[in-house]
Order: structure tokens, then sequence, then C-alpha cells
């Protein structure tokens, strides 16, 4: 398998800004997220499989309402059960599909909840990115338009930032100047490719 290095970081820390300045740089991406958007896209049998489950009420226009379902499963630990072993391995599978087509030198894995998860031995290095947790309350608040309380709460479901940085071989400190965190991208790019290369030699 191509190597591969895992984004991760606490909400609000700025991963998707990260993963976007190394596709800038020619490395191709591939986000657990937007996997995990695709598994339950319309005429995806994990959609008619939730469907069946939990009725129309999680359905809007033949697509899932993420926040009715959401809803549904904090309520029962038995359908959040239900649902991640519906959806793990369907993402996984297509998490190693789009990994085994990548074309650059190495390829970045993002992955919000790599240590809630723990998937951290499926890379071949962790890079974190930090912030304080002030900023991630911030940030959060300010982008999804939610008070700083809900913020609380969305960290407090997360892994702390002490958890995350203890299984980081690298680390991005995304509260300085864009100029230094570029500048971060680039030292690390350049070191990912060596790292690639001898890699691929062996």
């Amino acid at each position: 398998m191509r190597y591969t290095v895992a984004l991760t970081g606490g909400i609000g820390s700025g991963k998707t800004t990260i993963a976007n300045a190394f596709a800038d740089r020619g490395i191709d991406l591939v986000d657990a997220d937007v996997i995990a958007r695709q598994v339950v896209a319309p005429g995806q049998p994990a959609l008619a499989a939730i469907e069946s489950r939990f009725g129309q009420e999680v359905i809007v226009d033949g697509s899932l309402d993420r926040k009715a379902l959401r809803q549904r499963i904090f309520t029962s630990a038995e359908d959040k059960a239900w649902l991640n072993a519906l959806l793990h391995p369907l993402i996984q599978a297509e998490t190693r599909r789009q990994l085994a087509q990548t074309h650059s030198v190495w390829c970045l894995w993002v992955v919000p909840l790599l240590v809630e998860n723990n998937l951290q031995h499926l890379a071949n290095r962790v890079l974190v990115v930090d912030v304080d947790r002030e900023t991630q309350l911030r940030r959060t608040a300010a982008r999804d338009g939610i008070s700083r309380e809900q913020a609380e709460h969305i960290l407090a479901a997360q892994a702390t930032r002490e958890q995350r940085l203890a299984v980081a071989d690298d680390i991005i400190d995304n509260g300085g100047s864009p100029d230094s965190v570029a500048a971060r991208v680039a030292q690390l790019d350049q070191y990912y490719r060596q790292l690639a290369g001898a890699t691929h030699q062996d």
C-alpha cells in the first residue's frame, strides 16, 4: 500500500485547511468524512438498511437526515451499536479502495475520529493538527453558529488534546500565522516524500 499519513485533530483545529495545503502540493487526499457520506448516499444499500430500521423520519427527499439519525442513536446505545456495525466495515472497505487508487508519492488520510476509533495503527505516521482549547471553542462556535456551551459539549465527546498528542508522530501548531503553518506543511511534505521513497526502496 502507498505510504500513508493519517491527519487528525479536534473540532475547530483546522484539519481541512491543512489537508488542502497538502493537496495544493500534489498530495492525494482520502477523507473519512467524505467516505462516511458516500456509503449512505441515495441508492446505496446502507441507506436502505437505515430506512428499514428507523423509518421515514430519518429520510428527507430520498437522502439521509443526519441530524434526525444522530438524535435517534444519541438516546439508544443499541441503535448506535447497530449503526456502527453496519457502517464501519463499509467505510473501512471504501477507505482501503480509495487509498489503493492514490497516485501521489505518499497520501494523506484525513480521519477526525482516528484516536476515538483506535485506527492509528493503520497508517505509517500520524500527523496531529493542534490548537489550544480556547481556539477550538471559538472557531467551532463561529463556524457552526452555536453557543459556547454547545461547542464545549462537542469537545467533551471527542478524544482529549492529550490523547491525540500521545499518538502523534508529527504535529502542526495551527494557532500561529498562516506563513508559519505553510512553512511547516512544506517541511513535512518533503519529509514524507523522503520516508515514502525509503520505504519503497526497502
